[in-house]
């Protein structure tokens, strides 16, 4: 039976937020994160944005070596030739690619402005699709942006195109969260099974119905025969209203009714690193995680009412649908209320060892200039963040000094 794969979009979705955005070395963290939960694929960045080059070849230089693995990384452009031209010529190793055009009449009148028709739309997504696929892309999506507002005959007449092209599957995009469950379950199964081609839901959450309606979705694709690819972001961080929350979905997929054991996921999703994954991103993007988010706000597990509190004391399923400790919570946080040693873009020499010693750093690295050329990494990266970087951050840098480096390195034009 066709399965659920997750493609997580914060570090190109999620970082196109208004008013926030994440370091290169934040975005390097959260695809370590979500290959350590078993996320099937990231959509890491921009191949065609200068200033992403070097951190998507860090990234690519990581899968190499095995830290990003299994994970797959992939670029998103516009489905057009010239951007297809510019990936491989800017990053020639990247292998996996999504590709997007607009496909509604609302974006093809009032965003082309009479400059394209739906055949030409049909022809520059057909053309960059070939031209990905020459070279040598492994994996490619072809996206309709605003398909939710498209017209059905023309969207399976798009996926079919893409198809025959060499796409591996096609993007649904909610563009402006317009479906709801039932219309979204409708419209994929439709066009799965007319097609024939794998379908990604890319959710948006304008009516707050961006889970629900990714869950739907994904029923509605498998139904029709084929592999659905769920689009998520950490915390549900996204343009405008946000996008379907990662760890929302996943508690859906496995815990809904009628849901869990019918239609699986593909990987085998490891749901303990949620709380890490979640604070973590709350941390860089600066914003707080709501106290009402699914299996990670503050009050996930809280019970004041006497009637709960009585019910989940006698037996926690009375009132929770899954533990605490199954999404990595329970353990206690340390504030520190004394004395504290910071380090950070003014930091020193003594401080920097004394965390790094805290931190149980093998001996190799305690050397007196190998400790200054991490510190010197550490300033930059606080720079770069303005904020204190956490303890995974630290050890990373001082594992992978030489691609810690090419995180921070951007090049202006000349």
């Amino acid at each position: 039976m066709p399965a659920i794969y997750l493609i997580d979009v914060t570090n190109r979705d999620g970082v196109q937020t208004a008013k926030l955005g994440l370091s290169k070395l934040e975005k390097t963290m959260l695809n370590i994160y979500l290959n350590e939960m078993g996320v099937f694929q990231s959509e890491f960045g921009f191949p065609t944005t200068r200033h992403e080059t070097n951190y998507i070849e860090a990234n690519l230089e990581l899968a190499e070596i095995g830290v990003l693995k299994p994970i797959r990384l992939e670029g998103w452009i516009r489905a057009i030739v010239d951007d297809v031209e510019q990936t491989f010529q800017m990053i020639p190793n990247i292998n996996h690619l999504n590709l997007s055009i607009s496909t509604s009449d609302q974006m093809i009148n009032g965003k082309f402005q009479g400059r394209k028709t739906r055949d030409d739309v049909l022809k520059d997504m057909t053309a960059a699709v070939t031209a990905a696929r020459a070279h040598g892309a492994e994996s490619i999506g072809a996206n309709a942006e605003d398909a939710s507002r498209t017209d059905l005959n023309y969207l399976v007449e798009f996926a079919q195109a893409a198809k025959e092209h060499g796409a591996d599957r096609v993007r649904y995009c909610d563009t402006l969260g317009y479906d709801n469950p039932f219309t979204i379950y409708e419209t994929v199964r439709t066009v799965a099974e007319k097609a024939q081609i794998p379908i990604e839901l890319h959710c948006h959450n304008d009516l707050g119905m961006a889970v629900a309606n990714s869950i739907a979705g994904a029923m509605g694709v498998i139904d029709g025969g084929q592999d659905a690819y769920i689009n998520t972001t950490v915390n549900g961080i996204g343009e405008r209203a946000g996008n379907a929350d990662l760890i929302a979905v996943i508690l859906a997929i496995k815990k809904s009714k009628e849901f869990a054991g019918t239609y699986e996921l593909a990987n085998n999703i490891d749901l303990s690193k949620a709380w890490k994954i979640a604070k973590f991103a709350s941390y860089a993007f600066g914003v707080p995680i709501p106290i009402n988010q699914p299996g990670v706000g503050a009050n996930a597990f809280a019970h004041e009412s006497g009637i709960h509190a009585d019910g989940v004391l006698k037996d926690p399923e009375n009132y929770e649908l899954y533990d605490y400790e199954e999404l990595g919570r329970g353990e206690a946080e340390l504030v520190e209320t004394g004395r504290e040693i910071c380090t950070g873009e003014y930091g020193g020499i003594s401080g920097f060892s004394h965390i790094m010693g805290q931190l149980e750093v093998p001996v190799k690295w305690q050397t007196r200039e190998k400790a200054n050329e991490i510190l010197e990494l550490v300033r930059y990266a606080n720079v770069e963040s303005q904020k204190p970087l956490v303890e995974d951050q630290l050890l990373f840098i001082a594992k992978y000094p030489g691609i810690a480096k090419k995180l921070l390195t951007l090049t202006p034009l000349e």
